[in-house]
């Protein structure tokens, strides 16, 4: 299955600076309790919080009960949850089987410090489900891709990465706009996505240095952002024609189709990383490919480098993704899930295409995100080419009418998300796009 676009353009916003002002204060008339604990939280957490993309203007909301596919916040109001915690909140607010896994782990052992049996057991559904050699833990998508690099930079002895421009692999890997000034401090090339032959010659012009190109196959934080296998596949021999590694991202887009999207292409590179959802809700992330790059981390062989980690087989963890791989996200459901996902995204396209609205929908799937612009985006650079008064009017106006997604316009479905929960967004939208469009005196 190639990974399509469901696409409207229209023409013109009748949006305002004045209008978004109006609706940041209708936002803050509603949630004084969550104002309430913003500001406490400055008090202690620089920003108030520890994670920085849920903030907004005039201040985030809080939020203090799931149950479903449905979040309460600290104002008692409810919203259908169409942000899905970014990818990782696949199984929703209440779904039990994971925690159990866990909770019956914990009541044999704790923090083993050693190894237990869920860590081959997961490891092996892993490889089995993925196409993957080997495979290792970490804590989180970012140590993935920053262990997945350090694997490339062993195994090669070279020093530089190639990445996208907007591409995101962590904290420490940011490319939104270039390089990040707090990145992970690696040598990098940045290439356009969707730009074959640029990248082509930028991963040839740095050959003698290049150790990875590092990927995602669908460009999840700009904007969900589709790509194509003749774009993968010609990285991945580009790579390959100068000894450079291929590390396929796939931390949000494994959950795409039964064996995730790099298989949906068709294609299989040197190094995929996980993360996100695997653990059920608990934090997780690994890495794994061709068993001779990732033997660098064998200590029984010589010069086997080591690789530490408190918490990578962490008792919690390791048993809920059993659980998950195992029985609750398994190949067929994840196929079947998929396919829903892009009836959505069609069905979105088709509210989108009744008003003239400066508007888009893009994405794989149930990753998808909508975009105040008229033209489909193709890169980073395009995604971030946008209205961002319409932007954050599109946020705003769908957290007022019950629905939770992301202030850069991301959606991803988790699977209790109910038909008619999905059909009362589509309302939504199409409520929200005729006020818009609407030129109202302010």
């Amino acid at each position: 299955m190639t990974p399509t676009t469901a696409t409207a353009t229209t023409h013109v916003g009748a949006t305002t600076p004045d209008r978004l002002e109006r609706a940041r204060q209708d936002y803050a008339d509603r949630n004084i309790e969550s104002r309430r604990l913003h500001e406490r939280a400055l008090e202690v957490m620089p920003g108030g919080n520890t994670r920085s993309l849920f903030y907004n203007k005039p201040f985030p909301l809080t939020f203090v009960a799931g149950e479903g596919s449905v979040l309460t916040d600290a104002d008692g109001h409810e919203y259908v949850d169409l942000l899905g915690d970014y990818t990782a909140g696949l199984f929703g607010h209440s779904d039990g089987r994971a925690r159990e896994a866990a909770m019956t782990a914990l009541a044999i052992n704790t923090s083993v410090g050693g190894i237990h049996p869920a860590e081959q057991s997961l490891a092996r559904l892993m490889c089995e489900r993925f196409g993957l050699g080997l495979v290792r833990f970490t804590n989180s998508g970012t140590e993935a891709n920053l262990m997945a690099i350090t694997a490339a930079r062993l195994v090669t002895g070279r020093s530089h990465i190639l990445v996208m421009h907007g591409g995101y692999h962590g904290g420490l890997l940011y490319f939104g706009n270039g390089v990040a000034p707090w990145n992970a401090p690696y040598p990098t090339v940045v290439g356009r996505y969707n730009d074959l032959d640029a990248c082509r010659q930028l991963i040839h012009t740095h050959a003698d240095d290049l150790a990875a190109v590092l990927v995602e196959p669908l460009l999840g934080s700009a904007g969900c952002v589709p790509t194509t296998r003749s774009f993968l596949g010609g990285l991945l021999d580009a790579a390959h024609e100068v000894g450079a590694i291929a590390i396929f991202d796939e931390v949000m887009t494994s959950r795409l189709g039964p064996r995730g999207l790099s298989h949906e292409f068709d294609l299989q590179p040197d190094l995929k990383t996980f993360g996100k959802y695997i653990a059920g809700g608990f934090s997780f992330g690994s890495f794994g490919g061709r068993a001779d790059i990732m033997n660098v981390f064998d200590l029984s062989k010589p010069g086997g480098v080591p690789h530490g980690g408190t918490f990578n087989n962490n008792v919690t963890s390791i048993s809920a993704g059993v659980e998950v791989l195992s029985t609750m996200y398994t190949a067929d459901i994840a196929a079947a899930f998929t396919a829903r996902g892009d009836e959505l995204r069609v069905n979105i396209a088709d509210v989108l295409a009744r008003h003239e609205l400066d508007m888009c929908i893009t994405g794989s799937g149930t990753m998808m995100s909508l975009h105040a612009r008229a033209v489909t985006p193709t890169d980073g650079h395009t995604a971030a080419d946008r209205d961002p008064v319409l932007q954050e009017q599109i946020f705003l106006g769908m957290l007022s009418r019950g629905y939770y997604i992301a202030q850069r316009g991301m959606l991803n479905l988790s699977l209790p998300v109910t038909d008619d929960q999905l059909s009362g967004f589509l309302g939504a939208l199409d409520d929200l796009c005729t006020e818009l469009a609407t030129d109202r005196p302010v």
